[in-house]
């Protein structure tokens, strides 16, 4: 789907004064729902309860697989609406249990100190090749419904510097990468819709960074893994319709989990505009 779709899938109905469904589009035919998507539904629930407030922090956990083919329920408690800080927990629903629940903090726009580190080097956006085209080419005698899967428009536009890992042929790298993405078209000038459509996408490589090192991938035999945590912080607006810097890290992993970081950087000006945390789940299962 295009950015468009992506926008118009994430949009939620209102049920009651606190209850929303969310659906899945059918161009994704997934046999899960993507977690970033349930982040951003969530997001959205939370600010259709806020008013004139910017989302500065999130942090949620995916609690089961979310199921493509039915709609999500999105509950959202009003936990606290102070003078500068306004607080809210999401609860998704689906078949009557907990898939996920997100918290979020808003802040009333404020000035204060500021420091930042520099943007991490890295070759321009524009001399990276994108991801899509890597995989056309790996794919290029795959089944023609493998190619029809990469011929789908793509709301988020990606390029890993390194060149994007080869899930069938996986070789130990540095628990290092950068990725420049974006989305694709136009959003739109709603300030929110940009955050929540970064949080959708911040969700699609961050946990590929602690599998790196180990030369495994989704496609390993025997290889499990999913994300149980996400966390964000938002340091600053951004236009998403921009090229962006996704600098991710994993200083650990260990107990079948991998712990990442990462940090976004907006290409024009060298902003870090959002940071990020997340947990994963990276199992070996015998093969019988």
């Amino acid at each position: 789907m295009d950015t468009q779709t992506l926008v118009e899938t994430l949009q939620l109905e209102r049920l009651e004064v606190n209850l929303f469904r969310g659906t899945t589009s059918d161009e994704e035919a997934r046999e899960r729902i993507y977690g970033g998507q349930v982040i951003a539904q969530a997001l959205l629930a939370a600010y259709e309860t806020v008013e004139d407030r910017v989302c500065h922090s999130l942090h949620c956990y995916f609690i089961r697989p979310g199921d493509p083919n039915v709609p999500i329920i999105f509950d959202v408690d009003r936990s606290r609406d102070g003078g500068s800080f306004t607080t809210r927990r999401v609860v998704a629903i689906q078949h009557g249990q907990q898939i996920f629940n997100l918290a979020a903090s808003f802040q009333v726009e404020e000035k204060g100190f500021e420091h930042q580190p520099e943007m991490p080097f890295a070759p321009g956006w524009d001399t990276v090749e994108d991801d899509t085209e890597v995989q056309r080419r790996r794919l290029k005698d795959a089944p023609p419904e493998a190619r029809a899967w990469l011929d789908r428009p793509q709301p988020i536009e990606m390029r890993t510097v390194d060149g994007r890992f080869d899930v069938a042929a996986p070789v130990p790298r540095e628990p290092l990468q950068q990725v420049w993405f974006r989305a694709k078209d136009t959003i739109g000038t709603d300030p929110h819709m940009h955050q929540v459509i970064m949080a959708y996408a911040s969700d699609m490589s961050l946990l590929g960074t602690s599998v790196r090192p180990h030369g495994v991938s989704w496609q390993t035999p025997g290889f499990q893994s999913a994300s149980l945590d996400h966390a964000m912080w938002f340091h600053q607006p951004t236009d998403f319709n921009e090229w962006h810097l996704y600098h991710q890290e994993s200083p650990s992993a260990s107990g079948g989990r991998g712990f990442n970081l990462g940090s976004i950087y907006r290409a024009s000006d060298g902003v870090l505009v959002a940071s990020c945390a997340q947990e994963g789940l990276m199992r070996m299962r015998r093969v019988k």
